[in-house]
């Protein structure tokens, strides 16, 4: 099987820089990522975050496909309980209206955020999470060309923006299997339930107007430079964001340092190496070697292949890497 590759952007702002810079990285990046055949760049909604510059998902994405000719610009994801299905229909009829054909929308249903930016974001939190599917639902009818619902999103109203189910459980696969969308697992930091999940999907999967056959994308760490030394060494700005992160001290995105690993205690070392198993650190062979092992072991449509690393250049060169890589693969 040929497997589809794709990016996925947290718009990091590195230690000593800003919002800035980091979408002006994000545009550099998807520009580069376009040239060299990756399929879609998206970007996440996160909030309260001092290290992720994308909250605003939909404004970003529109800077970064009108920036570009052809990649896919999307969302990976937005986090619908923290809107109304209506706002996002008129953001993302508004997006496909200026950039047709071109335009994705991934859906989840974590709040992305913590209970207190939660509930600045919605004023309340009397909106309830398992009203997900639903809202789904009312997303996907008010882009259609005749919407069951009484009011009108426009733009919005025939847009029929593609839509995508993301999780890293097994709720989002039993709903993407149910509604017939496309699906896509957070394996880059979530994989412990990935592989249940994948077969829970394609085993239940009800072809739909959306899709004819079941879609995996799956999420995947790459820290790949020239040696496999270098690439460690790149891969600790990625790891010492999570020890922050689950420690409560989240924070900008650090330069690498040598030594990181080494100098964790095991519980530390053991949780990374739960969170981050879906990751290829290494030279151009060990990048390739772990990206065709994953691929052969989840039967992968697709790999949404992010990269925290620090310096631009460096982050650059590694997509540069990973994009030769997939092409050894598909040969």
């Amino acid at each position: 099987m040929s497997t589809a590759f794709s990016v996925l952007d947290l718009a990091p702002i590195t230690e000593g820089s800003d919002a800035a810079q980091s979408f002006r990285n994000s545009l550099s990046l998807a520009r580069h990522a376009e040239q060299l055949g990756y399929q879609r760049f998206w970007l996440a909604e996160h909030h309260g975050m001092p290290g992720i510059a994308s909250a605003a998902t939909a404004v970003l994405i529109g800077h970064i496909a009108g920036g570009t000719q052809r990649i896919r610009v999307g969302a990976g994801g937005i986090m619908l309980p923290n809107h109304s299905p209506m706002v996002i229909a008129e953001q993302f009829g508004t997006l496909q209206a200026l950039y047709p054909g071109r335009i994705d929308l991934g859906l989840g249903r974590a709040p992305g955020s913590d209970q207190a930016t939660s509930r600045a974001l919605r004023r309340d939190l009397a909106s309830d999470p398992d009203a997900f599917p639903q809202d789904v639902l009312e997303l996907i009818d008010l882009m259609s060309d005749e919407p069951q619902q009484a009011v009108r999103a426009v733009p919005g109203q025939g847009a029929k923006v593609p839509v995508w189910i993301l999780g890293s459980s097994l709720f989002g696969a039993q709903l993407a299997a149910m509604l017939g969308l496309p699906y896509a697992f957070a394996s880059h930091f979530a994989p412990a339930q990935m592989m249940r999940a994948i077969a829970l999907y394609r085993e239940h999967f009800r072809p739909s107007a959306h899709l004819a056959r079941p879609h995996v994308m799956l999420g995947f760490n790459v820290f790949a430079a020239d040696t496999d030394e270098e690439a460690a060494l790149l891969a600790t700005s990625m790891q010492q964001a999570f020890v922050n992160l689950r420690t409560g001290r989240p924070g900008r995105l650090q330069p690498p340092q040598p030594g990181y690993l080494e100098s964790l205690p095991p519980q530390a070392r053991g949780m990374l190496d739960d969170v981050l198993s879906c990751s290829a650190i290494g030279g151009p062979e060990k990048v390739r070697q772990q990206l065709q092992a994953f691929i052969e072991r989840t039967q992968a449509d697709e790999l949404m292949i992010t990269s925290q690393i620090y310096d631009h250049d460096a982050r650059l060169h590694a997509y540069t890497l990973a994009a030769q890589a997939m092409a050894q693969i598909s040969s």
